[in-house]
C-alpha cells in the first residue's frame, strides 16, 4: 500500500486588532522587521442556544517594505486583516532555557481602519485626493482612492 502524500499548504488569513504598539527594528543585515500582537475573536452558539465568545492572541512578524509601512501606519487598536503562513520560532532565554513560539509571518497586511489617525503624511494624501477630485470634475478620468487606503500588499494607492 502506498504512503499518503499530503499537499504542502501553510496559509493563514486572520483579522483582529493590535494589542500593543508595533515593535520596529532592523535585523543584523539591515532588513526592516516589524512585529505586533493581534487579538482575534470567535463568536459561537452553544448547544443550549446561548451565545459565547472566545478571544485568542497571536504574534505577527513582517519584513522589508511591508515592515516599514506597518511600522508607520499601525498603532495599538488598529484593525487589520493579515495573510501569511505559520512558523515556529525558537530561541534561548536569558537563563538558558529553550523557548518557542508559533507566529504568523505576514505576506500581506490589509489596514481595515477608515483613516489612519496617527500616520505621518496624511495631509499630503488628502491634498492629492482633493487634486484628483478636481481633475475628475474637469472631465479627466484618473483612478485614485481616498487618503490612507491600502491595498492588500501594504503599498499605498
Amino acid at each position: 500500500m502506498s504512503e499518503l502524500r499530503l499537499p504542502d499548504v501553510n496559509r493563514v488569513m486572520l483579522s483582529g486588532r493590535l494589542t500593543r504598539e508595533p515593535d520596529k527594528r532592523y535585523a543584523p543585515d539591515a532588513t526592516p522587521v516589524t512585529s505586533f500582537d493581534l487579538a482575534f475573536h470567535r463568536r459561537f452558539r452553544n448547544r443550549d442556544g446561548s451565545s459565547g465568545e472566545q478571544t485568542g492572541f497571536v504574534a505577527v512578524i513582517t519584513y522589508q517594505r511591508l515592515a516599514e509601512v506597518c511600522g508607520v501606519y499601525l498603532h495599538k487598536g488598529s484593525a487589520v486583516l493579515v495573510e501569511g503562513r505559520l512558523q515556529m520560532r525558537t530561541w534561548r532565554a536569558e537563563k538558558g532555557e529553550q523557548r518557542s513560539r508559533l507566529e504568523i509571518r505576514a505576506d500581506s497586511v490589509h489596514f481595515l481602519d477608515r483613516k489612519p489617525e496617527h500616520a505621518a503624511g496624511v495631509e499630503a494624501a488628502e491634498a492629492a485626493s482633493e487634486e484628483a477630485r478636481a481633475e475628475r470634475g474637469r472631465g479627466r478620468s484618473r483612478a485614485t482612492r481616498g487618503p490612507g487606503k491600502q491595498d492588500i500588499e501594504g503599498e499605498l494607492f
